[in-house]
């Protein structure tokens, strides 16, 4: 049942661009999972939370003893300064975009939206990573009264917002049957309302080829500012992401709110580097960069849109450094640098 609390609750999902007091995200640790790629994996995890670390703080989620010892060896000075906090957490997976909560604010408070988690419509085991959300949030100290379940499937990544009322999201995602199947884009669309303060939401259509999350938007297209956006198009007609890229800028381009206002859309090239993985193909992507504080985090695959992608970001960041960092171990996975983290606003805890 579609549970719907007062408008005047008043919950506002921040901009990824606005302060964090640190980022959340966990350790690479299931050798079955990364079938044999999970020491590139982990090079690529470890370099890039050691970049993160020196912009925020990091909350690194351990599985157990082992995982500690492991990510000491990468990462022990970071460790031992104390830029980067361990926590014995139990997970199978690194991408807490989508198991972790969503922080909101309301007034000067800090929420948190702990949605249900079922490994990407059913496709993953879930179990361990459904409870990850409720572990964090008891270290973080939150009172019951500020944490918000709304009883539904859904994933972090599969929503990009810009910090004042409007969302980006595809069709194929939020609106697949292995998810909420009784719930409308207009169901959505409330849940989107009254948890994250949601007022207008793109629907784009689909994300791109082999990406397992069924299209998440943060492989394709995200903000950049208040009205402008980034998004990734294809450059080979004979690619199967060609056309669904074309569509999505097409809509981007298109749309306008109830005032006649636009969007500034800039594009960012694919990679042309074609990786397959079990079967699959690797959902390679620069648009799923991390925003830290003072710093944007980008991934690369030393192939020959990298310095294009990189020049593309640093234009539209200026006041930030733009970093690339390898990630063609990580993506092994499923998902980069954004899939795997979950930042925390600056907010008052209660």
């Amino acid at each position: 049942m579609l549970r719907q609390p007062p408008y005047q609750q008043g919950f506002h999902m921040p901009a990824e661009w606005e302060e964090h007091a640190t980022t959340w995200t966990a350790w690479p640790r299931d050798d079955d999972y990364w079938g044999g790629v999970l020491a590139n994996a982990k090079q690529d995890f470890a370099s890039f939370l050691e970049a993160l670390s020196h912009w925020e703080f990091v909350q690194l989620l351990v599985h157990d003893a082992e995982a500690e010892a492991d990510v000491r060896q990468y990462l022990a000075h970071a460790i031992t300064s104390g830029r980067i906090q361990l926590h014995h957490i139990p997970q199978r997976d690194i991408w807490l975009r989508d198991s972790g909560p969503i922080f909101v604010h309301r007034d000067e408070q800090l929420q948190a939206i702990s949605w249900e988690f079922n490994g990407w419509g059913d496709r993953f085991p879930s179990q361990l990573d459904n409870q990850i959300a409720g572990q964090m949030l008891a270290r973080l100290k939150f009172s019951p009264a500020a944490i918000h379940e709304p009883g539904i499937v859904f994933e972090g990544g599969a929503i990009e917002v810009n910090g004042e009322g409007l969302a980006i999201t595809t069709r194929q995602c939020l609106l697949s049957p292995n998810r909420n199947p009784n719930l409308s884009k207009t169901d959505l669309e409330q849940y989107l309302h009254h948890y994250l303060g949601l007022e207008s939401v793109i629907w784009l259509n689909e994300g791109l080829e082999g990406d397992h999350t069924d299209g998440h938007v943060d492989t394709i297209t995200r903000f950049m500012g208040r009205r402008r956006v980034v998004t990734t198009l294809c450059a080979n007609p004979e690619d199967a992401n060609y056309a669904p890229l074309q569509e999505n800028l097409q809509t981007l381009q298109d749309w306008r709110d109830h005032q006649g206002e636009g969007l500034e859309v800039i594009t960012l090239p694919q990679p042309d580097l074609v990786l397959w993985f079990d079967g699959e193909r690797l959902p390679l992507t620069y648009a799923n960069f991390y925003i830290a504080n003072g710093a944007v985090l980008v991934p690369t695959f030393d192939c020959a849109q990298d310095t294009e992608a990189l020049e593309i970001l640093r234009s539209q960041f200026p006041q930030r450094e733009v970093i690339g960092l390898p990630a063609r171990g990580l993506f092994h996975g499923g998902g980069g640098f954004h899939c795997a983290t979950q930042q925390q606003p600056v907010g008052l805890i209660t």
